[in-house]
């Protein structure tokens, strides 16, 4: 059977098989996030001002963009579950993060002095940080490539990558609770940088685990 067929007779079956998939995302997104918030609780937990923190905007500044990331990529992720879609219809979405950093770092870098770019953007803890997102991120991706195999992805690398992203949104969103760096510099730079790492190795889970 060539592939186009057996994408046809998948895509047939679609209406009664889309219940399960819907339902293996939302328990990848829980469950995920509990195991993140559970590992986060038992090494790091939320920085010692953070009831103070949380009224400061750049604080809070990271937490939308980690957690944009994660919902746009979970609505592509969940149409590329299914065979007969080509292109999500939500891929313009995956912008949405991105823009916003971009803006921030234009607003960062008109409100601070030269002279300080570099020190906001190095920050404290960088090595930290790209270890942590990743770690945070194992139990999101472990359950969120198992999601994408309850479907029939026909790009399993992108499929990956895209799972990556949502495990990296979320791992992000708890190590943002516990960073004291907020300047948007160290945001685009570190925490791209360790979402990216984790992205890359869904993108490899995927061409390994979501072949059909």
């Amino acid at each position: 059977m060539k592939t186009d067929d057996l994408i046809a007779a998948l895509s047939a079956d679609a209406p009664a098989q889309q219940t399960a998939p819907r339902r293996a995302f939302a328990v990848a997104i829980v469950t995920g996030a509990l195991i993140a918030g559970a590992t986060f609780l038992l090494t790091l937990g939320p920085r010692r001002d953070f009831m103070s923190a949380i009224h400061t905007l750049r604080f809070d500044f990271k937490f939308v963009v980690t957690l944009a990331l994660a919902a746009t990529a979970v609505l592509v992720a969940r149409d590329m579950a299914r065979p007969e879609v080509r292109r999500s219809r939500w891929r313009p979405l995956l912008l949405l993060a991105p823009v916003l950093l971009v803006l921030a770092v234009a607003a960062e870098m008109v409100a601070l002095p030269s002279d300080l770019w570099m020190p906001r953007l190095i920050g404290h803890n960088m090595r930290f940080c790209t270890t942590m997102i990743p770690v945070f991120s194992i139990g999101p991706l472990a359950l969120m490539l198992w999601a994408l195999r309850r479907g029939a992805p026909q790009h399993p690398m992108r499929a990956g990558a895209i799972a990556g992203l949502v495990a990296g949104g979320i791992g992000a969103t708890f190590y943002a609770a516990h960073c004291f760096d907020d300047s948007p510099l160290f945001v685009a730079t570190w925490y791209t940088l360790a979402i990216a790492f984790v992205s890359v190795a869904g993108a490899l889970l995927g061409r390994k685990l979501l072949r059909w």
